[in-house]
Formats: C-alpha cells, sequence, structure tokens
C-alpha cells in the first residue's frame, strides 16, 4: 500500500468520527440563531457545550494516537495517554476504563500502539463492558496488552485480518486504518500483535524492545 493511499485511509477514518460532533455543533449554532425561548436557548448552549467536548476530546486522542503529539522524543507521559483515552470513551457510559500503567514514561511507537488497539477493543464492546490497559517492563523487552471483557464482543473481521496480516495487505477501507497504523508500528518494531478470544473476552499483546 503507497503512503499517500494509507494517508487518504486514515483521513476518512477522522472525518468519519468526527462528523457526527462537528454537525452537532452545526445543527445547535443554526437553532441557537432562531431560538428566543431563553428555556430552548439553555439547551441548545448544552447541545453545543457537549458537541464542543467530544469534538475536542476526539481531536486530543486523534492527535495523540495517529499524530506527532508528544514532542519528538522517544517517549510519552503516560498520564497524557491516560487523559486522551479517557476523552475518547467519556461520552460512551457503558464502557469502564481500567488504566494499569504506572508513572514511567512509554515509547512512543508503544504508546500509539496501545491507544489505537485500545480504540479498536472499545469498538468491538458492543453492549458495553471493561477496558483493560496495561504494560510492564522487564529488562529490555516492553510489554503492552488492551483486554476487553463484556456480554458481547465482535471483532471486526477486516480489523482482525489487518492485525493478522500485517503490512502486506494491498487493499484496505478506512475502518481498517488504524488497524494497519498498528501494524506498520509492530513492524519497525519486529513484533507482531497476538490476539486471543474466548467466552466475553478480547486481548490483544505485544512485546517489544524498551
Amino acid at each position: 500500500m503507497k503512503p499517500a493511499d494509507f494517508a487518504s485511509l486514515l483521513c476518512s477514518r477522522l472525518c468519519h468520527d468526527l462528523v457526527s460532533p462537528v454537525g452537532s455543533l452545526y445543527n445547535g449554532v443554526e437553532l441557537l440563531a432562531d431560538e428566543t425561548d431563553p428555556e430552548m436557548r439553555r439547551r441548545c448552549m448544552e447541545l453545543l457545550a457537549d458537541s464542543a467536548r467530544q469534538t475536542a476530546n476526539k481531536l486530543k486522542f486523534f492527535r495523540l494516537a495517529f499524530g506527532a503529539a508528544g514532542g519528538f522524543g522517544s517517549s510519552i507521559d503516560p498520564r497524557e495517554a491516560h487523559s486522551a483515552l479517557e476523552g475518547l470513551f467519556a461520552e460512551e457510559k457503558r464502557i469502564s476504563l481500567d488504566w494499569q500503567i504506572g508513572d514511567h514514561p512509554l515509547p512512543k511507537g508503544a504508546t500509539k500502539m496501545l491507544l489505537n488497539l485500545a480504540m479498536i477493543a472499545g469498538d468491538a464492546l458492543l453492549r458495553g463492558g471493561t477496558l483493560t490497559v496495561a504494560s510492564e517492563a522487564s529488562g529490555d523487552l516492553f510489554e503492552i496488552a488492551v483486554r476487553a471483557e463484556g456480554p458481547r464482543i465482535l471483532l471486526d473481521e477486516e480489523v482482525r485480518r489487518t492485525l493478522e496480516a500485517g503490512t502486506s495487505l494491498t487493499t484496505l477501507t478506512p475502518r481498517a486504518a488504524s488497524a494497519f497504523l498498528v501494524a506498520l508500528l509492530a513492524d519497525e518494531s519486529g513484533t507482531k500483535v497476538h490476539i486471543s478470544e474466548e467466552e466475553n473476552v478480547l486481548v490483544f499483546g505485544a512485546q517489544l524492545e524498551a
């Protein structure tokens, strides 16, 4: 896959995820412009605030998971990654985030893998559940794991195929763009993402050089 093609798919994924909160902002402004009732204007302002918050949270997450946020160093403050992931799922009340990562700096590649895998796992929790994000450093190795547990879990087949096949894929759709980014990062680190499944549980794991 050409870099330009992948960039286009990633942009399409971003637009898909942002169109709803940005559209709500536009609708709220239109309603507010024509509304004179104080109570309705108050509700419009609440709609605008909620949509603005969702948009800001998503942008913060995408900037760290897809972009160059975190500076040009080799590691990222885990508190920044935690905050970004909390913001992504802030409006999804059915998903509980269990962050099991201490204060040790996270390698940048590992952070991006963790965030994208957490987003994928969250999408697989169709009826909500618990999303556990963990990492552990041991000598020269750094392990990451994302665990989704809930009453109904469904991993998109294209996403699964992309994670398993890695960068050998030549065709891709926007919904698997984040999985392809994970595969690219794993390939750069000389590792692969392992997928483990059992009833109501889905686990992603990878081992990288620290």
